[in-house]
């Protein structure tokens, strides 16, 4: 197949054209690099499979030849970097999903969105479930990338629905490993980049909030299955959407707030750092856990990397750097 990745020179998205193209497949990486690195896609950008095509999603995508599946991972992802951009945030779920959506249905081709638990908000449920709608602050900071998901989510539903395009959708939870910038902001990169420094470890508010940490190559592993998940294209009807169309959680369900992440870092890294306490940010979610019984369900999928062993992986890949 050739697939055509949105944000493919981005944490997930290299991660992504690097297993595709160890599957045999062909990738067409599209990336404005606003927040993707070619260093994430150096080791594989001269091999004949791949091609990169430096582009802003928010103008029509023109891709020359076949195109089997498009893939939408454009968009800033981390607080650090909606916060920075927050109208080009809202402008890639918006006008970036309606641009990969066209070329995804010009092209006969099947579409997966990358959406988040952020569509979640701060959730009132423990853990989640697709079905949830979520406890969103639309107008607050955190809201562009909110929003921006989950209009993503309904701008996808509706080209299935009304346009019978073949459609997938990934709600990812907290993902972490090698390629994460040391500077995006996100918990596992801030503790384990202060844990090696020896600095001071940030923990915002008490501590007692929670989030489920995803190592990369699982999640990698669920998305590729939830693409090609019936590899034929299906019949579509009027009726509702079958559950492969619906939202699919894709995460870790093993919950830890953010005190006993910290003090798992400093253990791993042999760090004397020690936490200190800022004021959370506005919005900020108290909990994160996926329920990810459909994922279960329709993909026979779920994580098999433990915490330790992926933070193991990822702090070498710091101390590198």
């Amino acid at each position: 197949m050739r697939v055509v990745i949105t944000g493919g020179a981005g944490f997930l998205g290299s991660h992504l054209c690097e297993q595709l193209l160890a599957a045999g497949h062909q990738v067409c990486c599209v990336d404005s690099l606003i927040t993707g690195r070619l260093e994430n896609i150096a080791a594989f950008e001269n091999r004949p499979e791949f091609k990169f095509l430096r582009h802003d999603v928010t103008k029509p995508i023109k891709v020359e030849g076949a195109v089997d599946a498009v893939m939408h991972f454009a968009s800033p992802a981390s607080p650090i970097d909606y916060l920075r951009l927050p109208i080009q945030t809202l402008k890639v779920g918006s006008l970036g999903t309606h641009n990969a959506l066209g070329l995804a249905k010009a092209r006969g081709a099947r579409f997966l969105l990358a959406s988040t638990s952020e569509v979640y908000g701060d959730p009132e449920i423990s853990p989640q479930v697709e079905d949830y709608w979520g406890h969103v602050n639309p107008v607050g900071p955190r809201g562009v990338y909110d929003e921006a998901k989950r209009f993503a989510e309904a701008l996808t539903l509706a080209y299935h629905r009304y346009h019978g395009l073949d459609t997938r959708i990934a709600r990812i939870f907290n993902t972490y490993g090698p390629r994460m910038r040391p500077n995006d902001g996100r918990v596992i990169s801030n503790f384990i980049v202060q844990a090696l420094q020896g600095k001071d470890i940030t923990i915002y508010g008490d501590g007692t909030q929670t989030r489920s940490f995803c190592y990369v190559s699982d999640l990698v592993e669920g998305i590729i299955r939830l693409l090609f998940h019936n590899g034929v294209k299906e019949e579509i009807s009027s009726a509702p959407p079958q559950a492969i169309h619906q939202p699919v959680n894709l995460g870790n369900p093993t919950e830890l707030n953010m005190v006993e992440t910290a003090t798992l870092i400093i253990r791993l890294t042999s760090s004397s750092s020690r936490m200190v306490h800022c004021p959370l940010p506005v919005d900020d979610p108290k909990c994160r856990r996926p329920d990810i019984s459909r994922a279960r369900d329709l993909l026979s999928w779920e994580p098999r990397v433990t915490l330790e062993e992926g933070l193991g992986r990822t702090i070498d890949y710091f101390r590198r750097l």
